[in-house]
């Protein structure tokens, strides 16, 4: 498994000044076409995408209950062909610092948190993406226990 590695792609070259680096952060749990849709789009951004997915201790300060533990779920994430690299995101304070280390040109994030993430200007461009209509893990988990119990 090549978490927090970066993952050979068909798209590596030496980084020069045209090419660029995106960031996203997110749980991705039960992974749907929402998640994939997402990730399809970020890639288009730039050369290299790097995800960030919110660990189980993490989720449990923001008061989410996941299905699928971390681990899992990195995995998941990490074996998609758009992304590059997996990263686990511990608290809310680590994207200035992520976006330094990592040298990232774009921070994107669905347009549920349109404003929040302003701040980072500063370092990155930020963009905030339109949301697959008519899906999400909390939606998802709603239905089963709806329909399902």
């Amino acid at each position: 498994m090549r978490l927090n590695t970066p993952k050979q792609t068909s798209h590596e070259h030496t980084k020069n000044d045209t090419m660029k680096t995106v960031i996203t952060y997110g749980t991705f749990d039960l992974f749907h076409i929402g998640h994939l849709n997402l990730l399809k789009n970020l890639s288009t951004l730039g050369d290299k995408l790097i995800v960030a997915i919110s660990t189980d201790e993490f989720n449990e300060l923001k008061g989410k209950t996941t299905v699928i533990p971390y681990k899992q779920r990195s995995e998941i994430v990490n074996a998609i062909q758009y992304v590059d690299m997996v990263i686990p995101e511990c608290n809310w304070e680590q994207k200035p610092s992520d976006i330094k280390e990592n040298n990232i040109d774009i921070f994107a994030i669905g347009d549920d948190w349109k404003g929040k993430f302003d701040f980072l200007t500063d370092i990155c461009e930020v963009l905030y993406l339109p949301r697959t209509q008519g899906i999400s893990s909390s939606e998802l988990k709603k239905h089963v226990k709806e329909n399902f119990q």
